[in-house]
């Protein structure tokens, strides 16, 4: 993307609106079919027409079982995933093009760390769901302070150092992780501690939903506002602030940003890795490196793809398989085809 497409399209918001428009209508009916089929979707199997019903406040005659599941089971569970698929997912998007790497994921900044030890400190010393969504959430922010403690400067940050500073306090926190699993009571805590860090969903409740509806759509929202902005800091430094733009401050305020988020799907999922690093590409691999398009697209493809994943955790075996392993199973050979088939494109034009 051109320096003076970038300003052209700084003048023109309803060329973006009529970019954006067809693919996020597109990607939203697909995820709304996904939506309804996996709460149609399960050992208790709820018709399609039925569970339609249901949703949309029509399911007199339904029986009592059918509405159970459907509004106290699965539906949770499905607008949990949706959140935190979603957020991670572009949380990823923006800081790929933040750094300006396509390897870049959310756990690069050190957020996913400290909030894994957060979580898993509430479950050594049992302090209760509550406690431990906020001791997530506190400490993903703690290991956002701490880099941006290490990097700050009178000048621009270089984005080499941030990166740097956020695999060190990840590294610090995956550290502090490892000691709490390992003075952890093998019969009684360490179980708990392990499976929660694999990833999953399967203690979603509204009250988890609406923990996470905060914090996920508060830094979404935001990228989606920054999404000129982060078009401009795609081209570098220089060229943002030759636009004009301050590009410390606004990378800044995008770290912040995905740094929320992160936090607020860690606190009540685990940790659940490479969607934030998987479903940027196959987005951008569809509508392009326009982030007023790609943001947006992500959000809604990253939802789909993680209540996918975990329509496939409860459903394929007789015990429920985390989410994180399943993520990593089907994520890391997708991505390494991904690479390979289009390692001279996928970044060429962001």
């Amino acid at each position: 993307m051109s320096s003076s497409m970038a300003r052209d399209d700084a003048v023109a918001p309803e060329r973006s609106l009529r970019l954006a428009v067809p693919p996020v209508a597109a990607m939203a009916v697909v995820l709304a079919g996904v939506v309804i089929g996996a709460v149609a979707v399960g050992r208790f199997g709820v018709p399609l027409p039925d569970v339609v019903r249901i949703l949309t406040s029509r399911g007199e005659g339904l029986s009592a079982a059918d509405q159970n599941v459907v509004l106290y089971v699965r539906l949770p569970r499905v607008l949990l995933a949706l959140l935190v698929g979603g957020g991670l997912a572009i949380a990823g998007a923006a800081l790929q093009a933040a750094f300006r790497n396509p390897l870049v994921s959310p756990e690069i900044i050190g957020v996913s760390s400290g909030a894994s030890f957060g979580g898993a400190l509430a479950l050594l010393l049992g302090l209760g769901t509550t406690v431990l969504v906020g001791a997530a959430f506190g400490f993903g922010l703690v290991a956002l302070v701490l880099v941006f403690a290490v990097t700050i400067t009178r000048g621009i940050t270089p984005v080499l150092m941030i990166v740097l500073a956020g695999v060190v306090t990840g590294s610090f926190f995956s550290a502090l992780v490892s000691l709490t699993t390992y003075v952890a009571d093998p019969y009684d805590q360490l179980p708990t501690i392990v499976f929660w860090l694999l990833g999953s969903v399967a203690s979603a409740s509204y009250g988890k939903v609406l923990i996470a509806v905060g914090p996920v759509l508060a830094g979404t929202l935001v990228l989606l506002l920054l999404r000129w902005r982060v078009n401009v800091l795609s081209l570098g430094d220089e060229e943002a602030a030759a636009l004009g733009m301050r590009p410390g401050r606004t990378r800044w305020l995008l770290l912040t940003a995905v740094a929320l988020i992160v936090a607020g799907a860690v606190a009540v999922s685990g940790v659940v890795s490479w969607v934030g690093l998987v479903v940027p590409h196959f987005a951008r691999m569809w509508v392009g490196p326009d982030h007023r398009v790609l943001l947006p697209v992500t959000f809604l493809m990253g939802s789909a793809y993680l209540i996918l994943i975990d329509t496939l955790a409860r459903t394929v075996t007789a015990g429920e398989i985390p989410l994180g392993v399943l993520t990593a199973l089907l994520g890391a050979p997708a991505f390494f085809v991904v690479l390979r088939r289009h390692r001279n494109r996928i970044w060429d034009d962001a």
